[in-house]
Formats: structure tokens, C-alpha cells, sequence
């Protein structure tokens, strides 16, 4: 079976290499245009973990880095999906979306990408503390979904 996917050109997302033959990468903390505080932190962090599972490329700091990797978290914006009563939301979904950009330490920019989304959902409990720590709970799963789609998509030879 493994040939014969070989054989088909199949491979995994995020197979091939960093652009520009990248092997130390700088990460700054993404920019918060949000409402959300320490959304930044939490993805970032992701974005690292993403990075460093892998040996494609070694996290450095920005004077030793072949490039750096910035970007801006434009939107986290939630919204109800059901109601358990005519006016009494039982469920939303937050959905986070945010611009990438890897640019050279001459400046070049290598690769970026504009409007990476995922959402996740969660319980409206019955007092407003319940349902910010369910929030916060959802947007770390989906800060990690969000991750390995930017992750992916830097790392993709198409």
C-alpha cells in the first residue's frame, strides 16, 4: 500500500521543507487586533510546538535566524449555533482568523498567507465565568488546529 501511494504522488500535508531553505526560524508573538486577551500567547506557543516536533528548522533568536515569522491575529469573533430557549443560547462557536508571514533576514518575504480560520464550539454554562473558561478551553483546541494548518500550509511543496 505504501508503494503504491508512493507510486501515486500522495504524500502528507506539510511534507516538504521550510521556503527558502529555512533551518533557524524566529517566531515572534502574533499581533493582537482582538478583544481577547492572551489569545497572542496561546497561539504563538502553538506555532512553536508545531515548529520544533519536526527537524525541519530550529527555533533561533531573530539575530541568528534564517528568517522570522510574524503575524497578526485580525479577528476572534463568537457566535450562537443553538438555543435551548427562545432567547437563551446554549452554544457558540469562536472562530479565529489570522495573517502569516515569513519573511527573510534580508527582507524577502517567502511565504505568507492571509486569512487562516478555524472555529470551535462550546457550552454557554449558566453563569458568565462558566462560560469564559469554556471559551478559553475551545480557542486552545482550536489555537492548535490553527497551528498545524499554518505549519502545513509554510511547509507545503505544491
Amino acid at each position: 500500500m505504501a508503494m503504491l501511494t508512493a507510486g501515486c504522488g500522495y504524500r502528507l500535508a506539510g511534507g516538504g521543507s521550510l521556503p527558502g531553505d529555512v533551518r533557524r526560524i524566529a517566531v515572534e508573538t502574533f499581533t493582537n487586533r482582538t478583544g481577547e486577551i492572551g489569545i497572542e500567547a496561546v497561539i504563538t506557543n502553538d506555532i512553536l510546538y508545531e515548529i520544533t516536533r519536526t527537524d525541519k528548522a530550529k527555533i533561533s533568536d531573530k539575530n541568528r535566524a534564517d528568517a522570522v515569522l510574524t503575524g497578526v491575529i485580525r479577528s476572534a469573533r463568537s457566535s450562537s449555533i443553538s438555543h435551548s430557549a427562545a432567547h437563551e443560547t446554549s452554544e457558540e462557536r469562536v472562530t479565529v482568523v489570522v495573517d502569516v508571514r515569513l519573511v527573510s533576514t534580508s527582507g524577502e518575504t517567502l511565504w505568507s498567507a492571509s486569512g487562516i480560520s478555524t472555529s470551535e464550539e462550546y457550552a454557554v454554562a449558566g453563569d458568565n465565568m462558566g462560560t469564559e473558561q469554556n471559551k478559553k478551553s475551545a480557542v486552545a483546541k482550536l489555537s492548535g488546529r490553527l497551528a498545524q494548518r499554518i505549519y502545513y500550509r509554510m511547509t507545503d511543496d505544491f
